[in-house]
């Protein structure tokens, strides 16, 4: 089992262990290993959860453990998440950064349709405000760009509501490189969300831009492994040498990656909560980074 830096395995519940490696996302410093809050909804990202004690307890975890920057969006439920969020944490601690998107409808279970109409974006952020009971707004994303609307048009209407001071710093989520730099021209950004992780890299170009930028890169579906975490494989290899899982190693090995990384990991187990942010706590080689990479 991999251990805090002092030696000892799972924190206690109510202690804090501080994860050291923060990211500045506008103005706004969060620790590198945040918490994605999907799968805190019912099977299929619908409806409540099974266990709604478990789901808020798994949330207030995520603040005992001392992250402190938390995904979510309208579209989780729908709209579930971010009233879990807000049960389990309102009033919210101060360092406390919330994250969400807008810009997908869910007709139902397994459907994900965007809408990146304006109007439609006013709407879904306005909602997200009364759920997450803020005034502002931390970080709001477009959840995705739509064909059906310009480009530029979605990205004006978080401009708009930027200026109204509705939302603080404005994201962008599942975009290219000419996407960022047609909505840089719009509003500042602080923030990409693109699929990433050791079995899926498209976006390689889009993190080696936010990082010369120094925008931050949040990578969905961070723990995708595919077969590299095969026993006899690399990425298990490495995970036996240090007393990890596969999992946590690919965590390690995306914090390594790049220092605008911040991977966001899920989970509806408090357990399963724990081992990720042990992975914050494992170093690995250059050696190993090499070796998991290749």
């Amino acid at each position: 089992m991999v251990a805090w830096a002092d030696g000892t395995g799972y924190p206690a519940r109510g202690a804090v262990r501080t994860l050291s490696e923060t990211f500045v996302l506008g103005d706004l410093e969060v620790r590198r290993l945040g918490f994605g809050a999907m799968r805190v909804t019912g099977q299929g990202v619908w409806g409540e959860p099974d266990d709604l004690e478990r789901a808020l307890a798994v949330l207030r975890r995520v603040i005992e453990l001392d992250v402190n920057l938390i995904d979510t969006a309208d579209s989780y439920g729908p709209e579930v998440s971010e009233n879990l969020i807000a049960e389990a944490l309102y009033p919210y601690p101060d360092e406390l950064v919330i994250a969400t998107k807008g810009g997908y409808t869910r007709p139902g279970p397994g459907s994900w349709e965007p809408n990146g109409r304006p109007g439609y974006l006013r709407k879904a952020a306005e909602g997200s405000l009364n759920r997450l009971r803020v005034e502002r707004i931390d970080l709001y994303q477009l959840h995705t760009p739509d064909d059906d609307v310009p480009f530029e048009e979605s990205v004006g209407a978080l401009a708009d509501l930027q200026q109204e001071g509705k939302i603080r710093h404005v994201g962008l989520s599942n975009v290219d490189v000419d996407e960022l730099e047609q909505a840089r021209a719009i509003v500042d950004v602080v923030s990409v969300q693109n699929r990433y992780n050791l079995a899926h890299r498209s976006s390689e170009d889009v993190l080696d831009h936010c990082e010369k930028l120094e925008i931050g890169f949040i990578p969905w579906f961070p723990l995708d492994m595919g077969h590299l975490a095969d026993e006899g494989g690399a990425l298990a290899n490495v995970a036996r040498n240090h007393g990890a899982t596969p999992a946590q190693i690919a965590l390690a090995w995306l914090l390594r990656r790049s220092p605008v990384m911040l991977p966001i990991p899920g989970t509806a187990s408090i357990p399963h909560l724990e081992e990720n942010v042990r992975a914050a706590q494992i170093e690995l080689s250059d050696e190993e980074l090499t070796e998991i990479g290749q």
